[in-house]
């Protein structure tokens, strides 16, 4: 049977985002696959370049809506080291909670995500129902259930009054036991383990290679973490376990979550009983020196990392973002090859990806000189039409 390509995206009822695979197949087996990334152009890296520090925190926010707190934790930490600025202790305790409070709510969402791509639509409702406690949570806490806006240059905006205590430590109890129930039947469920053991195989020195990070990297035995690598925020402070798995499959990438998520809630439960007294954020400077900063976080899909230039104003002369999606794909392309179609669509959720935080370039060199041109959206427009015209293909008119 000769070998067939066939496209997986940009629009695919399997894809949330849009992103394209070309994979060919030999029958129902794949042999190749390549990836076109960049169909969604936000322009946010530029446009943070126009706006102040202050704005940009919510700028970064709407980088993703599932792990916003990462994306201004990793920018307000950087702009901090850059200002000297000392968060107060109490200010980085509930900077830490927020943060752990996320990866519980992101890590049920996937789970509810994998669930639904093997056709296990029961374990999707199972776990969006309990996701449900870590947004209350969440809501509580910060009056907001997706972007939440706690985070501000020097500390949090809201503090954790002492009535909030036990209603917070109510609720973490409620995960833990949904999070154990969850851990047993991901190595029990015969519906997971036919569809998730074995499948999308990254042996440990291919997961190396292509610099994998987060549960993708910790499932294929590498014990890389941002919060024990580089302490940030109260993570030095926390007594918490590094989870890693030797299964290098899917099924490795489900148990290390699940775990992780046992974790959490031992976090937050230590950050609520030993919550310092104290103020919530330091007062600011409107003088940022010139200088640059590398800030790392570690978001539930990995290591977030942010480079920020400041050229001694209060708008940032460069930021560069590298989301912990963008780190992954090069392994997913690699856990395709050699299983079958219909695991496409697992294999790709696996690393629980986030397609509009890896699309980026804004700047073209000119073919007549030194001259650099941004990119607007008119000159975009203009060449997809061109582009399409010029490969036989038709463009959609508004």
């Amino acid at each position: 049977m000769p070998k067939v390509t066939i496209p997986v995206g940009p629009q695919h009822p399997a894809l949330k985002e849009p992103i394209n695979f070309m994979v060919s197949v030999d029958g129902e087996t794949i042999v190749d696959a390549d990836m076109n990334l960049a169909y969604s152009h936000r322009g946010i890296e530029k446009l943070a370049e126009s706006k102040t520090y202050l704005q940009n925190i919510y700028l970064v926010e709407r980088i993703c809506g599932i792990c916003s707190h990462t994306h201004t934790t990793c920018f307000v930490q950087g702009v901090e080291e850059l200002m000297g600025i000392e968060v107060p202790e109490r200010g980085l305790y509930i900077r830490t909670l927020v943060a752990e409070l996320e990866r519980i709510h992101s890590h049920l969402l996937w789970t509810g995500v994998a669930g639904h791509e093997i056709g296990f639509d029961t374990l999707f409702m199972y776990t969006w129902r309990d996701r449900e406690l870590a947004l209350d949570l969440l809501e509580m806490i910060t009056g907001n259930r997706v972007n939440y806006g706690i985070n501000t240059i020097g500390g949090v905006r809201r503090n954790i009054k002492a009535g909030m205590k036990d209603q917070i430590l109510k609720h973490i109890g409620k995960l833990e036991e949904r999070v154990q129930y969850y851990t047993d039947m991901a190595t029990t469920e015969s519906t997971v383990l036919l569809r998730a053991e074995g499948v999308g195989h990254l042996p440990e020195n291919e997961a190396r290679k292509f610099c994998a990070v987060g549960p993708t990297a910790r499932a294929s035995n590498i014990p890389t973490d941002v919060r024990k690598e580089d302490p940030y925020a109260a993570y030095e402070e926390l007594d918490f376990e590094l989870i890693t798995s030797d299964s290098c499959d899917i099924l490795g990438r489900l148990i290390v979550r699940m775990q992780e998520m046992v974790e959490s809630c031992k976090m937050a439960r230590q950050l609520i009983e030993n919550l310092p007294s104290g103020p919530i954020r330091a007062p600011m400077s409107r003088e940022v020196p010139a200088g640059e900063v590398v800030s790392r976080y570690e978001a539930p899909r990995g290591e977030c990392l942010y480079y920020v230039k400041s050229n001694g104003t209060f708008y940032p002369e460069r930021l560069k973002v590298r989301a912990s999606t963008y780190a992954n794909w090069p392994a997913v392309v690699y856990s395709l090859k050699g299983y079958y179609i219909a695991d496409i669509p697992l294999i790709i959720a696996a690393i629980d990806p986030c397609m509009s935080c890896t699309s980026r370039v804004a700047i073209l060199d000119t073919k007549d000189g030194n001259e650099r041109k941004v990119l607007d959206m008119d000159y975009l427009r203009t060449y997809g039409i061109k582009w399409y015209k010029e490969h036989g293909r038709g463009v959609r008119r508004r």
